[in-house]
Order: C-alpha cells, then sequence, then structure tokens
C-alpha cells in the first residue's frame, strides 16, 4: 500500500529543492509549480473521463466516434487537446527548437517553456472561467528544472493511487507554498481542519453561497464535497460566488476549484475589498456566507 503522506513529503521537497536552485522565490515558484499539479490532474480526469465516454460511445462503419469537447464539458472535466496533455509534454524531444513546434499562434516555439505556456493556453481556450489565469511564465525557467518538475510530478505512484489523490496532493502542495508565501508576503492560509469543521457545522446543501474572504478557495473545495457526498452535484446544486482583495490568491482560488470541477464567480483588486464593497450585489441574496478572517 502506497504511503500518501511519505509521497506528498517527498514531492514537495523534491519541488522544494528544485526552487533554491533556480533562485526564486517561494511567490514567483509556486504558481508555475501548481500549474503543473493542475495539468497533472486534468490530465488524469482526462483520461478517466475518456474511458468513460468511449465505453458507451456509439461507432460507425466500425470506429468508435471521436470524443468531443462537450462530451466532458457534461462530466464537469476539461478537454485537453493533444498539445495540453501531459503525455505530450513528457515526451517531447530534448531540442525543441529542432521540432519544428509552433505554438496556438502558428509562432515557431524554440524551448520548453514557451511549450508548456502554449499548453496553458489551449486549456484556457476550453474553460472560460480559467481566462487569464493559469501561469504561463515558464520561460523564467530553464528547460532543465522545468522538464524534471514534469517529471517529479509523473511519479508512478500517482497513477497507481488515481486521479482524486493528486487533488489531494494539490491541495498539500498549495498549503506548503502558502507558508512559505506567508513568509515572503504576509499572506496567511487558513488551515483545511478548521475549514472543514465549519462547513460540517453549517452543512450546505443547496443555494447561494458567498466566501467574501475566499483566499485560495477552501471554504469551496470542503463545500462541494460536502455536497457531492450527500449524493448531489454540487455545481448544479449550488452558486459560488467569491471576493478576494489579492489578484494572486484569486488565482489560486479558480485553480483549485477547477482542480476540483468546481465553477465560481470570483472577483478579486481593490473592488473585491469586502470591508468596504459587496462586489457581486448579494446584500440579502445568500443562503450561506462563510469566511475566516485572522488577526495577527
Amino acid at each position: 500500500m502506497i504511503n500518501i503522506r511519505k509521497l506528498e513529503l517527498e514531492l514537495w521537497e523534491s519541488a522544494d529543492l528544485l526552487r533554491a536552485g533556480s533562485k526564486l522565490t517561494s511567490n514567483q515558484y509556486c504558481m508555475p509549480v501548481l500549474g503543473l499539479i493542475f495539468l497533472r490532474y486534468a490530465y488524469s480526469r482526462f483520461k478517466m473521463v475518456e474511458a468513460e465516454i468511449l465505453q458507451g460511445r456509439p461507432s460507425r462503419g466500425g470506429r468508435v466516434m471521436p470524443v468531443e469537447a462537450s462530451d466532458f464539458a457534461e462530466k464537469s472535466a476539461l478537454y485537453l487537446p493533444k498539445e495540453a496533455q501531459y503525455d505530450y509534454l513528457l515526451n517531447l524531444p530534448e531540442d525543441i527548437s529542432a521540432a519544428g513546434l509552433v505554438n496556438k499562434d502558428g509562432h515557431n516555439m524554440s524551448g520548453l517553456g514557451e511549450v508548456v505556456n502554449n499548453a496553458m493556453q489551449l486549456i484556457e481556450d476550453q474553460s472560460e472561467q480559467l481566462v487569464g489565469v493559469l501561469p504561463k511564465n515558464y520561460t523564467d525557467f530553464s528547460d532543465d528544472i522545468l522538464g524534471e518538475l514534469l517529471r517529479i510530478f509523473n511519479n508512478s505512484a500517482l497513477d497507481e493511487v488515481g486521479g482524486d489523490i493528486i487533488g489531494r496532493i494539490y491541495e498539500y502542495l498549495l498549503n506548503k507554498f502558502a507558508k512559505n508565501i506567508a513568509s515572503d508576503d504576509g499572506v496567511f492560509f487558513t488551515p483545511k481542519s478548521l475549514v472543514k469543521m465549519i462547513v460540517n457545522i453549517i452543512e450546505p446543501k443547496s443555494g447561494v453561497l458567498l466566501d467574501p474572504a475566499c483566499g485560495s478557495g477552501g471554504m469551496f473545495i470542503q463545500s462541494g464535497d460536502f455536497v457531492n457526498a450527500s449524493g448531489m452535484n454540487a455545481n448544479n446544486s449550488m452558486t459560488f460566488y467569491g471576493q478576494e482583495k489579492v489578484e494572486y490568491n484569486a488565482q489560486l482560488c479558480l485553480m483549485n476549484m477547477a482542480v476540483h470541477g468546481l465553477t465560481g464567480v470570483i472577483k478579486s483588486g481593490d473592488e473585491a475589498n469586502s470591508f468596504y464593497h459587496d462586489a457581486h450585489n448579494l446584500d440579502g441574496c445568500c443562503d450561506y456566507v462563510m469566511e475566516i478572517r485572522l488577526s495577527m
């Protein structure tokens, strides 16, 4: 049996060791690394859902009809074009510039960072919620470090334990990075256990849920898990709204929601400072309002 906690620690230590070698701050390194975990999890879900779709797929002339993006949308999973699939990135030739690869705009790509940036742009084309959210600064990394990160997060143990565990590892690394980021710029991460306790007490089942200080989206993730565990579909039963003054955190929130198959509307910046603004005009319209504010 795989020791999940040991696997989480090994992945974190490997990624953090490379961070030290890259000379990037936690803030600069966090989003690209979480983007790769997001991509790995999205690919895992893609392959799982693809297999489900193909099981009942009609055939024509002896050939099974190909899957389409709409098939994945029905199952709350992202459709991944070939160039955005994790295996494709892993198996690229070492000399990218000689491979004749072009990005979605038809321009030649000369390094692995450009190829990963292109993959993120292709994914954003599949999800309105993710437009402008996914990291696209992978040219900040050397090809060697980026290639090693791709290999680290393709640990064979992840395939053995399944896609849901990849989501757990995503949350684990998000937690670890958030603690480091706190020392960089004063951002604080609310422990998952505390968020889960609040959700279990309130027991959200259906309606509008607002988190006016949503951070990385823990309230939405735990609420979605609670609703799904009760036999309902969270996206059909709940409408999630969030406000987050720090744009960086709002991006993490949208990535975190997407990796768990949740949709929502998140606003960030000065208009989302809940001390002064009701960014969604939800006064008197919410079934649940959940937030945690920490004073230091």
